[in-house]
């Protein structure tokens, strides 16, 4: 404990609803609340609190509320509170701050600042259900010249693809930073929904290769749980050359998060930290970055759509350019404000850009080039809801990447404490009895309500748009509009203000 800083919430108890019924101790990982022998009353310890409102969920009296706290230090908006209580962990761990599940510091949100346009007379709506509305989204390459065989009919040369029911899919959260139900629950969602998982760099549990036609495998710098049956069991292989929540950092998977299964499937030995190299020490160009993706190809007889994921950066475009040359199928990107179980604060808040700005330079730049069908585009990075997978699509995605939104989904109320692993839902942990806290049989339900919610909606926007289906929306930024957006922004966008004639 560092006695430099105060609590940063406070568990707040209603002397008169508490019944002593010990909940609220049992299922919290932290340990703040116990009961007082002498006292004969509960206590808690409001300085562990994490406010993942697990004890408040399951009060069964509702006897218990965490607010933030109002201790505070002097004011001064030079150096805030949080600020210096940064100070103060540094100077008492010597360590790199730490943080969990995503950039929660005050920022332009782009897709809040979009609107969709809708259609009135002219060009009238299509009513959602009672016309037909097309969702199915294939990613993968698409640049072959059309061919028909004698008799006329198109003949099917295209390289492999995936097929999603809707333009959603579950992103890279790997076996050890999520529990096995976790996993479970994802993959068991993405069969029933006709959408795919991603396993992260994490390897794949042996009890999941059954759910192979709906899994994304990845292959990480550090090369985790990879050999030739898991690049042969799933449906495409994706190569994380980075994520949104820290480009140009490694992963880092503390050992306490290393139970016998996660050892077994990472192939690392147990209790040991799995640490991820920044780079792939056999990528440092292009051309070393096409011979992996075709050695993957290779070893899974050009059968496997080959996804490559990079942050979102500066220069994407660029980089997308040749990752478009380089035989990928698919290239995913990942905004700065995407969540992670781990990652370094400073480089989580600092470094990076929005997911909307990236996407739309990375559409206009394959387009100006003429590549634009020789790869798909997938994007995460803080996708909210339904109408931001419209957004993204309108402005050039083929498809989007959901993590946050699915482990809410599962019970994650994003206390942002995944690195310690005592995650009160029992989403990221392996402690055993936290992990049974998750029933998959109840969460991958939770998911698939999730998905079709989302698939209803964007249905609904489309068919008020006039589209009736996803291939007409995607790149249609006519169909968008910006609100409170500068001209350097709206250039960017490649979309006009609200108000604004054509």
């Amino acid at each position: 404990m560092d006695y430099y800083i105060p609590a940063e919430y406070e568990v707040v108890r209603t002397p008169e609803l508490c019944i002593g019924c010990r909940v609220c101790e049992r299922q919290c990982a932290n340990e703040v609340h116990k009961f007082d022998k002498d006292l004969g009353k509960m206590i808690a310890d409001s300085s562990k609190c994490v406010n993942c409102h697990r004890c408040v969920s399951l009060c069964p009296t509702h006897a218990l509320k965490i607010v933030k706290s109002d201790d505070t230090y002097k004011l001064n908006y030079n150096w805030t509170m949080q600020t210096m209580n940064e100070v103060y962990r540094q100077a008492n761990t010597g360590g790199v701050l730490l943080s969990s599940m995503g950039n929660p510091t005050v920022g332009p949100i782009y897709f809040d600042k979009i609107l969709v346009n809708a259609s009135q007379v002219t060009n009238p709506p299509i009513d959602p259900l009672r016309e037909p509305m097309e969702t199915v989204v294939y990613l993968g390459k698409k640049d072959v010249d059309i061919q028909r065989d004698e008799n006329g009919r198109l003949i099917d040369n295209l390289p492999p693809q995936l097929k999603l029911t809707t333009p959603i899919m579950f992103s890279a959260m790997s076996y050890g930073s999520i529990s096995y139900n976790a996993h479970e629950s994802l993959a068991r969602a993405a069969e029933e929904l006709g959408i795919y998982y991603n396993t992260g760099e994490g390897g794949l549990h042996q009890d999941f290769y059954k759910y192979g036609k709906n899994t994304i495998v990845q292959v990480a710098s550090g090369r985790f749980g990879v050999h030739e049956q898991y690049l042969n069991s799933a449906a495409a292989i994706e190569i994380k050359m980075g994520q949104g929540a820290k480009p140009g950092i490694g992963g880092h998977l503390p050992g306490m998060k290393i139970s016998d299964d996660v050892s077994k499937t990472r192939m690392i030995p147990k209790g040991v930290d799995a640490i991820s190299p920044a780079p792939h020490h056999d990528i440092y160009s292009i051309e070393d970055l096409r011979q992996l993706i075709f050695s993957l190809k290779e070893a899974t007889a050009y059968k496997k759509p080959v996804i490559v994921k990079v942050a979102a950066v500066h220069n994407v475009a660029a980089i997308a350019s040749g990752i478009a040359r380089s035989g990928a199928d698919i290239i995913a990107i990942d905004g700065y404000r995407g969540g992670t179980g781990a990652a370094p604060t400073r480089i989580r808040n600092n470094v990076g850009i929005p997911i909307e700005l990236a996407l739309a330079q990375v559409d206009e730049r394959l387009r100006q080039e003429g590549i634009r069908d020789s790869v798909s585009i997938v994007v995460g990075g803080s996708i909210h809801s339904s109408s931001d997978v419209v957004k993204a699509i309108a402005l050039g995605a083929d498809a989007c990447y959901i993590a946050t939104a699915a482990l809410m989904a599962l019970g994650c109320h994003l206390c942002r404490s995944c690195h310690t692993g005592k995650c009160n839902w029992g989403i990221a942990t392996q402690r055993p009895d936290l992990v049974k806290r998750l029933n998959p049989d109840i969460g991958y339900k939770r998911l698939v309500n999730l998905v079709n919610a989302w698939t209803h909606e964007i249905q609904e926007m489309m068919g008020g748009m006039g589209l009736n289906s996803i291939e007409a929306l995607r790149g249609n930024r006519l169909m968008l509009r910006g609100i409170g957006l500068n001209e350097t922004e709206l250039k960017i966008l490649g979309i006009h203000h609200a108000g604004e004639s054509m």
